[in-house]
Order: structure tokens, then C-alpha cells, then sequence
């Protein structure tokens, strides 16, 4: 014999209903069933509205009622056959006609206690539960209705009866044994008391009647009916690639349901474990779907190669209340006074961490139950307040439980370590912690807005290794953006096959525009976003990112802003790594400098910048390579402008100064304002960052900068820039006139020697390393302690879009 139970969705309408007959008749077929169905669809949640307005006074509980009544009589009139409705609608009508006498007395009392609530919602499922009996009947099965408040007794306290489970038992038996009949219609959540008053088995309790049934006559099989098909890896609504997990045992399944997993109500497990019934979840919009099979026949030993963990529950309007002071330590029995006063207010403890010191103590509970609580705790401990034995209690609202359950998390070493880091990777702080000493569930307090991110953080790290989704959100869609983004949609293919990272570019952002998608865009849409976009600027671009908190977010500065750099810092507090090509904020003040990367490090996070020196070159890297390895940098000289080097290797007298410039800024090697580049500006930058990742506390003004520009080139516009450069053309071919004379070339070489920096175009002789440097080529020459004889030499393209978009996608590659 089965027991079947059908929830509130299954039954929400005729044509669900339909499929719930469907369904019964095929497995009548094989076995002998009692099937136990719910309240249509949020009639329960009706029927309560319907008595608190009348309760205060708001006669709008007559409507709510005559809805109700609509409700149900069409359903009896898409259900059963047109000769024999008269019966049903007359049945419909009377049953509707005493709950508004019911309703009307509350609205003359003003009064709705608990034991009223239990008779009126007790309507939901008697009226379901008899029309569905009905159309089998009338269809010609073997069909009887049973009364489950006849047969299921508890006690009085009412919305949330215990069962007496030893006379139920004996009255589900006789039942049973007296009718023969191949199905049997129950309605779900409704008992009685000793004196046939109406109560309920708490909400979600149709659960709990079936298997209270299914455990009084040995069911071979309990099967809950549901609009999913089995217990999820996690919360589907929180996860998009949450899985149904297929086999699950009884204590990792109560472990689940009481830490939030909504599939199954918490007590249903209960019964069936103790008689060792199987259990299983199916849907009844694919039934035939596998579904999860909760069994005692899965509780075996751990095994390496087994999954870690099963699945990922979660809770929110979650409160903590600490309880802490000098008076509890070795005090003999605190915590059971604590835990008692709690209980005689009705608050449930969910979870429950002491501090070994005996110093704290704290439970989480729902914010509902916060000012029951807090008035409990005062009143018990009102003497050791006044003597300040302990402190006021403290309260922390907006919280959320998620809890990791696994059987095989038993003796598992790194399991928490897991857990927390990728949680703190993420920027997700921790409020309460709490494990078994079964080890099958870690369950830890958080932050309710950091639910989504940390559920799916979870989910990723247990469930999903294969893929890693990371989160892009890049500012700046100029020449190197745009060379980003595209070698972003071509890689990322070959980054999902053999890195296992799935890179999403989830926002995007222009000094004009942004848009967001937590889904990735699109090629499509990254065309359009200036057309589709909203208005931006680095503030609210920064807000929204934080705002979205997705997991394995990265932040990349691909402009030359100099408001940019200032989010940094706040991305930098939320985890959010960072990948800039901007150099304003590596070149900012030391402090400044200095306090972005503590930050990082702090927040366990990335600040990433090796395109701000050589482009794609491995330069950067290659300093803190050397430092973490022990070595010493004692001096580097390098020619570190793409741009410079682009315009003397091609500046021979034959074109003008000015014309190369502009050739080399028509091709991408300059900034938006070649000034930047010409006047040493932005090679001095770099030296200072070069000279800071060698750990020399550097400032910029310390730089000495010999510029070869005369000043008048300095004033004005851009325009006004090219216009002296072609005023000075004479200027210019003397610097390359006096170099040739010499037999030697003209480099910008930025030097670092002593902890002193400079900056200048010098005259490069034929022997040294520095003049076979073509086009747009870069070279760095470090000489260090391990490299004082033979320097280490990183040489190649040290500009160009390209390259350098090259360089900031291998940064956020290394980022993740």
C-alpha cells in the first residue's frame, strides 16, 4: 500500500487536478492508495485574511469569502458532470454559508484566536479534498472519502497540534481494515482534540498527515506530489543551475527541510524514518521524472570519490540574540534558563554557537518571534541585568541561514576551509557559525542581502567545479575596451574547455552610458549599448556593481580617467577584484597606493595593474616574482613609452616631428593627449610604479624629468600641440642631428638607481641593449642581486591596442 499526497499547486485548478487523476489512476492500478491532498492554491492564506478583517472590523472579509466560495463552485462545475452538480454546488454553497457565520461572529467579537483559526482554515482541505473524491467516484473508481479529523488526534494546542500517535495509529488501522475500497481521498493538515474540537498540523502539515498515515499502516512508499521534481542541489529561485538530487537520506533530507529547503516540511520525515517507509518527491507536472528518493538505504559509509555534500539550504528574516557577560562563566545551568524562557514564549531556536570562555552566548531565531524573545530574556535575567552580570541583550536583524548537509562531509578534512574561503574570496562575512559533532551540516549566519551571492558562491565551489562564472564589469569601450571585449567573445570558448571560467561581461560602461545584464551580454547588445544604455558616471557605476553583489566579481579600468581610480576603493572593501590599465592610481601618492593594495589583501581580493607598464609584457610580474622569491632589486633602466620609441625609431630628419606624432597617434600608440607620452609624463609614472612593486616608497615629484619639449608646446589645446610642434620642427631635428653625429640614437629611458628616479631622452651607442629596440618595442633591465653580472632583460611590444588588451586579459584571467 501507498500513500500519495498532493500539495497546494498540484490542485491549484481543474486542469491540474486532472493530471493529479491522471496519476492516481495509473498507480491504483498496481497498489492499494491512500491519497492525502492540500487546500486549492492559497485558499488557506485566504480564509485567515478573511477572519483578521473581520476581526478588525473590515467588512471587506465578505468578499474575500464570497471570492472563495466562486472559487470552488467553478471548480465543481469543471469537474463534475452537469447531472450531478446540483448535489456538490448545494454542498459548496452550506459549507461557505457557516464560515461566514463563523466570520460574522469574529466581527462582532473583534476576536480571532488560534482555535477559531483552526476551524476556519480547516475548511481548505475538507472542501479540496471532497470534490476531488467526487470526480473519481463519479468517473467509476474505487474511491472513498475519509476524514483525517476523525482519524488523526491531538492536543489543544491549536495551529500547531501535537500527535497522539498511538491512538491515531489504531484509528487509521480500523479505518483502513473496515474499508476495502482501492483509493482513499484524505484531506491533508486537519486533525482533532479529545473534545472534537478542529485543530491543524502547523503550515505545510498535509505533508505531515501523509506520512503520519503512511507510518500507521506501513506504507510501502510515501510519495509527495509537488511542482518540482525532487529536493534541489539548492534554492532554484536563488540558483539558476541548482540540480534535483536523486537520492538522499533521512538526515541529510531533515537537515535540509529544517534549514529551509521548502520542498518538504520538517516533521514529515519523522514517521516514515522511524518505520524506515521510503519517501519520495515527485512532480506532478513531470511525473515522470525520477524525483528523490529519501531512504534509509542510503545511509552508508564515506567514500572518497562520493560528493562532499548533497545540497545547500537557506533561511532569511533571521534575528541573532547574544547574551554575554563576566556572570555566566561556570555558572551551572544559564543556558538552560535561557533556553526555557525562550520556550515558554513559543520562539523557536533555530541554530544555537556558545564562545568556549562561557562569556557569550547566541541563538538565532525569526525576526517574528525578536520582541517575545527580547521581553523573555529581560524578565528572566532582570536581576543579573541589575547587577550587570551579563549585559542587555543584543539584537541583530536582516539576517539569513544557509546551511551546507552532507552525509559525506563526515571525517572530511578542508571542508570548512572550503566553505569559508570562498566565502571570504567573495567578500561575505560571517556572523554566527555553527556544526554538529554528526559533521553532516555547517551552518553559518550572514548578511540578508548577501544571500543570493553567497548560496550561488556555494553552489559553484560544490556542485558545479566544472565551471567557474565570473563577472565582468568593464569601464572604457575606447581602442583597447574594444579589442578587450572582442578577444573576451573569441576566448572565451577555449577559457570554458580547458580553464574551466565561464567570463561574463555583466556590465559595461562608457563616460556616457552603462548597461548591466547579471546574465553576460551579448555581442549584439554591447554594439547597441550606447543607444540602450542608461546614463553613467564612475560613482553609479560603482553603486550598481556593489548593489548587484554577484559572486567572483571583477572590475577592469581600461580608461585613462583620472575619476575613475577613485571607486577603487570601495570595490576594493566589497572583494571585488580589480584589473586596471589606468595608472593613476599605482602612480598616486605612496599612501594612497599603498592603502589600495592593503585593501586587497585584506578583503581577499586582487589589485591587478601589469598593463600599466609595458602592455602585455611580463614585467610587473616578473618584480613580484623576484621580491616573493627574496631577491633585491638594485636598479633598472628601461625605454617604457611605446609612443617614444614609435616616434624616434621613425623621426629621420625626412618627415616632421609633428607628423610622426601623429602618425603614431593615429595608429593607437599615444594617450588621448600625446602630451602625456612626449613630456615624459607617463614614463615617469611608470618608472615610479616599477620602482614601488620593488619595494622603494617612491613619490612622483621625486622623479627628475629632463623634458626635450620646449615649454611653449605645453599651453593650449591639443590643436595648439601639433601647431608648436611643427613651430619647433628646427628644435627637433637638432636633437636627432647631435645624436647621429655622436654615431648614436635617441631614446626616452626612464632609469631607477639608488632609490632615485629620472626621466630624459638620452644618446644610446651601438653596444648597448637599449639601441636595437624597433617600432613600438619596450625594454626593462633589471639588475638585482641574483642578476648583477648578466641583468635580466624583458624585452617586446610595449604598445598598441592589441597587446595591451592582451595584457589586461591575462590580469583577469589571473585574477580568478
Amino acid at each position: 500500500m501507498k500513500v500519495l499526497k498532493f500539495g497546494g499547486t498540484s490542485v491549484a485548478n481543474a486542469q491540474n487536478i486532472l493530471l493529479v487523476e491522471d496519476i492516481i489512476k495509473k498507480e491504483s492500478l498496481k497498489n492499494r492508495i491512500v491519497v492525502v491532498v492540500s487546500a486549492l492554491h492559497g485558499v488557506t492564506d485566504q480564509l485567515i485574511k478573511a477572519a483578521e478583517s473581520a476581526s478588525q472590523h473590515d467588512e471587506n472579509y465578505i468578499q474575500t469569502i464570497k471570492n472563495l466560495e466562486e472559487k470552488h463552485l467553478d471548480l465543481v462545475k469543471e469537474l463534475i458532470p452537469i447531472l450531478d452538480q446540483s448535489s456538490w454546488l448545494s454542498f459548496v454553497k452550506k459549507r461557505f454559508n457557516d464560515l461566514e457565520d463563523l466570520c460574522n461572529g469574529i466581527f462582532v467579537l473583534g476576536e480571532f484566536t488560534d482555535r477559531i483559526k483552526d476551524k476556519i482554515t480547516s475548511y481548505g482541505e475538507f472542501l479540496s479534498s471532497n470534490i476531488i473524491a467526487a470526480r473519481l467516484q463519479l468517473k467509476g473508481l474505487d474511491v472513498i472519502w475519509m476524514n483525517s479529523a476523525e482519524q488523526i488526534l491531538t492536543n489543544s494546542n491549536y495551529t500547531n497540534a501535537k500527535v497522539n500517535f498511538e491512538a491515531t495509529e489504531n484509528n487509521l488501522l480500523k479505518c483502513l481494515n473496515e474499508n476495502k475500497n482501492q483509493i482513499i481521498i484524505a484531506p491533508g493538515f486537519i486533525a482533532r482534540d479529545e473534545k472534537n474540537n478542529s485543530t491543524t498540523l502547523g503550515r505545510g502539515g498535509s505533508d505531515y498527515t501523509a506520512s503520519i498515515i503512511a507510518s500507521a499502516i506501513n506504507a510501502d512508499e510515501l510519495q509527495i506530489w509537488t511542482d518540482v521534481s525532487g529536493m534541489m542541489t539548492s534554492d532554484p529561485r536563488l540558483v539558476s543551475n541548482a540540480k534535483p538530487i536523486p537520492e538522499i537520506s533521512y538526515a541529510e533530507a531533515m537537515e535540509l527541510s529544517h534549514f529551509g529547503a521548502k520542498v518538504l516540511y520538517p516533521p514529515t520525515i519523522q514517521p516514515v524514518m522511524v518505520k524506515n517507509i521510503d519517501l519520495r518527491i515527485k512532480n506532478t507536472f513531470e511525473p515522470d521524472a525520477f524525483g528523490t528518493l529519501i531512504s534509509h538505504k542510503l545511509e552508508k559509509p564515506n567514500f572518497e570519490n562520493q560528493q562532499i555534500a548533497v545540497g545547500i539550504s537557506n533561511m532569511s528574516n533571521i534575528a541573532l540574540l547574544t547574551l554575554e557577560g563576566s556572570g555566566m562563566i561556570g555558572i551551572p545551568g544559564f543556558s538552560a534558563k535561557l533556553f526555557q524562557c525562550l520556550s515558554h514564549e513559543k520562539v523557536n531556536v533555530i541554530l544555537i554557537t556558545q564562545s568556549s570562555s562561557e562569556h557569550s552566548i547566541t541563538v538565532a531565531i525569526h525576526e517574528k518571534d525578536v520582541f517575545n524573545a527580547k521581553k523573555a530574556i529581560n524578565s528572566a535575567f532582570e536581576d543579573d541585568l541589575k547587577l550587570k552580570r551579563i549585559e542587555p541583550v543584543k539584537i541583530e536583524n536582516h539576517l539569513s541561514i544557509i546551511a551546507l548537509v552532507g552525509e559525506n562531509m563526515k571525517s572530511r578534512s578542508g571542508v570548512s576551509a572550503k566553505m569559508f574561503g570562498c566565502l571570504g574570496n567573495n567578500g561575505i562575512n560571517i556572523r554566527a557559525i555553527a556544526q554538529g559533532s554528526s559533521e553532516k551540516n555547517i551552518s553559518i549566519v550572514i548578511s540578508e542581502k548577501d544571500i543570493k551571492k553567497a548560496v550561488n558562491v556555494l553552489h559553484e565551489e560544490f556542485f558545479e567545479s566544472e565551471i567557474k562564472q565570473v563577472h565582468l564589469y568593464i569601464c572604457g569601450t575606447g581602442n583597447v575596451g574594444k579589442k578587450l571585449i572582442q578577444q573576451i567573445y573569441d576566448q572565451n570558448e577555449y577559457l570554458k574547455q580547458n580553464l574551466l571560467i565561464n567570463l561574463r561581461i555583466a556590465g559595461l560602461s562608457n563616460s556616457r552610458r552603462m548597461i548591466f545584464s547579471d546574465k553576460g551580454h551579448s555581442e549584439n547588445e554591447y554594439k547597441d549599448f550606447n543607444q540602450n544604455g542608461e546614463d553613467t558616471s564612475a560613482e553609479k557605476f560603482a553603486q550598481e556593481i556593489i548593489s548587484r553583489n554577484l559572486r567572483n566579481s571583477v572590475f577592469v579600468d581600461v580608461t585613462a580617467s583620472s575619476e575613475v581610480p577613485d571607486i577603487y576603493e570601495k570595490l576594493l572593501k566589497k572583494s571585488i577584484n580589480i584589473v586596471a590599465c589606468n595608472k593613476i592610481a599605482a602612480s598616486s601618492g605612496f599612501e594612497n597606493y599603498k592603502n589600495l593594495k592593503n585593501i586587497a589583501r585584506n578583503h581577499s581580493c586582487k589589485f591587478f595593474f601589469e598593463t600599466n607598464v609595458g602592455a602585455g609584457l611580463p614585467i610587473i610580474g616578473t618584480i613580484n616574482d623576484m621580491i616573493r622569491s627574496g631577491d633585491k632589486i638594485t636598479s633598472i633602466q628601461a625605454v617604457l613609452s611605446g609612443t617614444l620609441n614609435f616616434v624616434f625609431n621613425n623621426y629621420d630628419g625626412k618627415k616632421s616631428f609633428s607628423e610622426i606624432v601623429a602618425q603614431a597617434q593615429n595608429e593607437g600608440y599615444t594617450e588621448p593627449d600625446p602630451r602625456l607620452d612626449l613630456a615624459g609624463t607617463d614614463v615617469a609614472r611608470k618608472i615610479l610604479i616599477l620602482a614601488r612593486e620593488a619595494g622603494y616608497p617612491l613619490e612622483f615629484n621625486e622623479i627628475e624629468n629632463e623634458s626635450f619639449l620646449p615649454q611653449e608646446c605645453m599651453k593650449g589645446s591639443v590643436d595648439d600641440f601639433y601647431n608648436s610642434l611643427s613651430k619647433h620642427e628646427n628644435h627637433f631635428k637638432n636633437l636627432l642631428e647631435k645624436a647621429k653625429n655622436d654615431g648614436k640614437i635617441l631614446k626616452y629611458v626612464a632609469e631607477f638607481n639608488n632609490g632615485k628616479a629620472k626621466v630624459g631622452l638620452q644618446h644610446i651607442a651601438p653596444e648597448s641593449d637599449l639601441f636595437h629596440l624597433y617600432g613600438k618595442d619596450n625594454i626593462v633591465i633589471f639588475k638585482t642581486l641574483r642578476y648583477s653580472e648578466q641583468p635580466l632583460v624583458v624585452k617586446g611590444a610595449g604598445a598598441g591596442a592589441e597587446v595591451t588588451a592582451s595584457g589586461v586579459f591575462a590580469d583577469i584571467v589571473r585574477s580568478v
